[in-house]
């Protein structure tokens, strides 16, 4: 799918910023160093604040459509300490659950799958793809009760662009074009719904900011990633561009003015990964690296206490597994990228997390080379402050 002419020369035009942030040595700056609280990582008052206020209304990236590609298709995960289901009913729409039966609570479909309709394994009560109950087991000695009051809890849930949106909250806000900005016009041009889904990893780290920290920010390259990620990308030198509270991060590579050289002007903007690369940043929890080879998309989820978080690793790429060959390659590959992502970011999180807790120091600052993070932060306190009427950050 070819990208629309507007967007080719928007990042065109970012094209050429990082080819100068390359060429004079210079990198995106903000205004000033700007100090975080130490307890911001640490307090567990702030840290229920964070899922009431943040997980429980932000629209979540979930899923992907290439992970429930057919009707009956279903998700059953964890999402912040909350059991969701998610699944693709006979229509073909996508629709989410709190996956807990009305009866006695117990979760009425667990992992991956294809069915048409599910059953707590519990008690038996079975539940159509709209979360309506169908049936109850043994009716005639449980009692009369209203069925249509005994429906799965329904969350907010969209499909948009290749990927499933949920809010956690069943009567909760979902408008992703408010929340988005017009960023998900990025995937539509990469025609992310047809990718191949190729599995995931799970990590655990320091609690979820001193985490998500590091992938926004590239002045660390040179220091922690000297042999995986600094080859490529000079450190220090990024570009930032806010979609709301979400940010597209642009990674000039050293060569990016020879891999730019023989290509007109007006096709810089096609030119990703091949010369630059961009990390694409969802508020409040996920990190997308879209690459030729294999694309990572982290899900990084609070607890379950202030001092942790569970990331999912999740795997993508155009093309669709050709043989066990193949196959065997991409578990390679995920293995890598999970390791590395592990070895050279989360275990320094979990130093930095023990360092903060010794109360050596009152605040962390962030340059005004780090302006990714401070957006963030300010983003994470004007949801915070839960002031719809406070203006919102800008870049």
């Amino acid at each position: 799918m070819e990208m629309p002419v507007d967007r080719v020369q928007q990042v065109g035009d970012v094209a050429e910023i990082m080819l100068g942030y390359v060429e004079k040595r210079k990198t995106h700056q903000g205004e000033r160093p700007r100090t975080v609280p130490t307890s911001t990582y640490l307090d567990k008052d702030q840290f229920n604040a964070e899922i009431e206020l943040i997980f429980k209304r932000a629209p979540l990236m979930l899923a992907f459509t290439a992970e429930l590609p057919n009707p009956g298709d279903y998700k059953a995960m964890e999402a912040v300490g909350l059991p969701v289901l998610i699944n693709r009913d006979k229509a073909g729409k996508v629709r989410a659950f709190l996956n807990v039966c009305p009866h006695r609570g117990a979760p009425v479909a667990e992992g991956k799958g294809n069915c048409p309709r599910f059953t707590c394994k519990y008690h038996a009560w079975t539940f159509g793809a709209d979360g309506k109950l169908i049936g109850i087991a043994e009716p005639s000695t449980f009692g009369d009760v209203d069925k249509s009051e005994l429906g799965l809890r329904e969350l907010p849930c969209e499909e948009r662009a290749g990927m499933i949106f949920v809010c956690l909250a069943p009567n909760g806000p979902m408008n992703l074009d408010r929340h988005f900005r017009g960023f998900l016009d990025d995937f539509d041009a990469l025609d992310f719904a047809h990718w191949t889904y190729l599995g995931s990893r799970t990590i655990e780290g320091a609690n979820w900011k001193i985490a998500f920290d590091g992938y926004l920010e590239g002045y660390h390259f040179k220091s922690l990633h000297p042999e995986t990620i600094f080859p490529r990308t000079p450190s220090n030198t990024m570009h930032y561009e806010g979609f709301g509270p979400n940010i597209r991060i642009g990674f000039p590579q050293h060569s990016i003015a020879e891999q730019l050289r023989d290509v007109p002007r007006d096709q810089w903007g096609t030119r990703e990964n091949y010369g630059y690369d961009f990390v694409r940043i969802f508020f409040p929890n996920v990190s997308i690296f879209i690459a030729p080879e294999i694309t990572q998309v982290a899900q990084l989820f609070p607890g379950p206490t202030p001092d942790r978080n569970r990331t999912v690793l999740n795997y993508l790429r155009r093309d669709p597994i050709r043989d066990e060959a193949d196959r065997e390659a991409v578990e390679t590959a995920m293995n890598f990228f999970r390791d590395v992502t592990y070895q050279e970011d989360y275990v320094i999180g979990l130093e930095i997390q023990k360092g903060l807790e010794s109360g050596a120091h009152d605040n962390l600052v962030f340059g005004r080379n780090e302006r990714g993070n401070q957006f963030f932060h300010e983003w994470l306190n004007w949801y915070l402050e839960d002031d719809p009427s406070r203006p919102e950050p800008v870049m």
